[in-house]
C-alpha cells in the first residue's frame, strides 16, 4: 500500500482534512459491547459540532509537551460557562467506578439527574451508564482522546443523535486521574416523518453511507429519514490511489451508498467511480446485506449507443462494473436515455425524476400566462412531454409543446430547425442536464426571436462546465432552475445573479429508499 499523505481525510457524515499522522481506532477493531454500544469510535476526533472542536483544540493546546493536562489547566468553567455541554468525572482510586466532578447538567440527557459527587454506577439510566463506562475506559487505556457517536431513543421521549467528545486529565501529568467530556444533542424528529419513514428511523432499518461531496446531500437523505449516515472512512494516497471503508458492523443490513458521480476539482468522474465500486465491493466482502447504489448523477449515461464505428457503449460497461463488485441495486435520477439505462444494467434499477419539484415551483408563477414546453432535441422529446402532461394536469389548461432539432459532431452543435407556437407564451425548457450551456443558450434564442415573453430553462442536472459562460451571457435567459443532485460548481456570481434557482430532490430520494424497502419486505414475505 502506498504512504498516505499528510492530510488524510476521515469521513462520517462530512468531510474532515486532519494534518499529520493519526493513529484511528474503529468499531471495526473494537469488542463486540462497544460496536453493539455506539455507531462510531474515534481516537483521530474531528467533532463536527463547534464546541467539542472547541473543547479539543483548548485540550491540545494545554496538553503541549505533557503526557495529558490537568483539570485546573483546562478551565472547564471558561470553556463551558453556562454548564450545557462539558464534564468531568474523576477516576476512584480502586475499580472502575468515576465520580462527576462537574457538569451535571450536561450528562442529564445521557444518564438522568445526577448531582456532582454521584458515583457513575448510581446513574438513573443504566444504558448510559454502560455507555459511559466503556468509554472511560477506552480512554483510560489509549490515554487520547476519543469521539463517539449513538443514538439515544427513551421510552417517551423523541430520539436524539448524541456526538461525545471524551479527553484524559491528569493532576500529576502522568497517571489518569479524571475524564473531560462534551456532548452535543441532535433530535431526531421521527413523529414529523410519515409513518413509512418513521419505519425505517429504527435500528434495523437501512444504513446510508454518503461518499466525499455528496457528504451534504446524503445528511438531507438522512434527515428526510429520520437517521443518521453512518460513518466510514476515506484515505487518499500521494500516487493517486484511495480507499474507502465502513467503520461500523454492516453485516446483513440493507445499505445504500450515496455519491454522484459527476467531477469537480478535486476529483473526477472517474476517481469517484472508482470510490463507489471499491467501497460497494468493500461493503459486500465485509456481509452486507444488500447494497443499493444511490447515484443522482451517473458518469457515462451519455455514451449509450454507437455513433460511429468501433465507439464504445460505456453506459453498458459502466452497468457491468457495478453488477461485478455486487451491486444489488442502483438508483439515479433523470437518465440521460432511460431505455438504454434499463437495457444496461442486469440488477434492478429505479428511475427517479425532480418533475414534482419543478412543478411546484411553477406552480405559483405561471398564473394565467400562456405556457409552452421545449424540448432542445428530438432525443429529450419525450422527456418534455411527460413534464407538459403534468404540468398541463396541474394547470388544469391546455399547454403548448415545441423542440428544435440540432447535430452534434466533434463537440460543435448546429441545426437551426423548429417546430411550435412559443408566440406570446412563457417557455420552459425542458432537459436533463446542462453542461456547457451552448444548447440551451442557442434555444433560448430561438424562443425569444419567435415571440416568447418569458425563457425559463429546466434541468436536473446542473454541471455547469467550465462554468458555462455562453448560458449565462445569454439575455435571453430569465431564469435556469436546476436541483441539488450535483454540488454547485464556483459560478460567476454577477452573471448567475437572481437567475438560478436550486430545488431540494433529498425528499424524493428518501421516499424511494422507504419505497425500496417496503418491496423487499414484500418480497420476503411472499416467500
Amino acid at each position: 500500500m502506498p504512504a498516505p499523505l499528510d492530510g488524510v481525510s476521515l469521513f462520517a457524515c462530512s468531510s474532515k482534512v486532519r494534518r499529520g499522522p493519526k493513529p484511528v481506532t474503529t468499531l471495526v477493531q473494537t469488542s463486540y459491547p462497544l460496536r453493539r454500544l455506539f455507531r462510531r469510535l474515534d481516537f483521530a476526533p474531528a467533532p463536527r459540532d463547534d464546541s467539542l472542536g472547541h473543547l479539543l483544540a483548548v485540550w491540545q493546546a494545554r496538553r503541549d509537551e505533557l503526557i495529558f493536562p490537568s483539570k485546573s489547566g483546562l478551565d472547564i468553567e471558561s470553556l463551558d460557562p453556562q454548564g450545557k455541554f462539558a464534564f468531568v468525572y474523576g477516576v476512584a482510586e480502586k475499580g472502575r467506578n468515576y465520580t462527576l466532578r462537574s457538569g451535571a447538567r450536561s450528562v442529564d440527557a445521557v444518564l438522568g439527574h445526577c448531582d456532582v459527587g454521584a458515583s457513575l454506577s448510581d446513574a438513573p439510566r443504566r444504558r448510559g451508564a454502560v455507555r459511559l463506562r466503556r468509554l472511560f475506559d477506552a480512554v483510560r487505556e489509549a490515554g487520547e482522546p476519543l469521539l463517539a457517536e449513538f443514538t439515544l431513543d427513551e421510552a417517551g421521549s423523541e430520539a436524539e443523535a448524541v456526538e461525545m467528545l471524551l479527553a484524559p486529565l491528569s493532576e500529576d501529568g502522568r497517571t489518569i486521574d479524571a475524564i473531560v467530556g462534551g456532548l452535543s444533542l441532535r433530535a431526531i424528529e421521527t413523529d414529523a416523518l410519515s409513518p413509512k419513514r418513521r419505519a425505517v428511523a429504527r435500528p434495523d432499518g437501512p444504513m446510508l453511507f454518503a461518499l466525499g461531496s455528496s457528504a451534504s446531500f446524503g445528511q438531507r437523505v438522512a434527515r428526510h429519514l429520520g437517521i443518521m449516515l453512518a460513518a466510514h472512512e476515506e484515505r487518499f494516497f500521494e500516487d493517486g490511489e484511495h480507499k474507502a471503508r465502513p467503520l461500523v458492523s454492516i453485516r446483513d443490513r440493507d445499505v445504500y451508498v450515496i455519491d454522484s458521480l459527476t467531477g469537480d476539482l478535486r476529483h473526477t468522474s472517474n476517481d469517484k467511480l472508482c470510490r463507489m465500486l471499491f467501497f460497494i465491493g468493500t461493503l459486500k466482502d465485509s456481509g452486507a446485506g444488500r447494497v443499493t447504489a444511490v447515484v443522482p448523477y451517473l458518469c457515462y449515461a451519455r455514451k449509450d449507443r454507437r455513433t460511429k464505428s468501433r465507439d464504445p457503449v460505456t453506459t453498458r460497461y459502466v452497468a457491468q462494473l457495478f453488477e461485478a463488485v455486487g451491486t444489488d441495486r442502483l438508483m439515479n435520477m433523470e437518465i440521460h436515455n432511460l431505455a438504454a439505462f434499463q437495457n444496461a444494467f442486469r440488477c434492478p434499477t429505479v428511475h427517479l425524476d425532480a418533475n414534482s419539484a419543478f412543478i411546484s415551483h411553477f406552480a405559483a408563477k405561471i398564473g394565467d400566462v400562456p405556457v409552452a414546453v421545449v424540448s432542445p432535441d428530438l432525443g429529450g422529446a419525450k422527456r418534455a412531454e411527460i413534464f407538459r402532461e403534468r404540468l398541463e394536469t396541474m394547470l388544469g389548461r391546455p399547454v403548448a409543446k415545441g423542440f428544435m432539432d440540432k447535430q452534434r459532431s466533434g463537440g460543435v452543435v448546429t441545426g437551426e430547425l423548429f417546430a411550435g407556437d412559443v408566440d406570446g407564451r412563457m417557455v420552459i425548457v425542458v432537459d436533463d442536464l446542462i453542461s456547457t450551456g451552448t444548447t440551451m443558450a442557442r434555444v433560448a434564442a430561438v424562443c425569444r426571436a419567435k415571440g416568447a415573453t418569458k425563457v425559463s430553462v429546466v434541468v436536473t442536472h446542473g454541471l455547469f462546465t467550465g462554468g458555462a459562460d455562453t448560458l449565462w451571457s445569454e439575455a435571453a435567459i430569465d431564469e435556469v432552475v436546476i436541483t441539488d443532485t450535483v454540488p454547485l460548481p464556483a459560478l460567476d456570481a454577477a452573471a448567475v445573479a437572481n437567475r438560478l434557482v436550486v430545488l431540494e430532490t433529498a425528499d424524493i430520494f428518501a421516499d424511494a429508499i422507504v419505497a425500496c424497502r417496503g418491496a423487499d419486505s414484500s418480497l420476503h414475505r411472499r416467500r
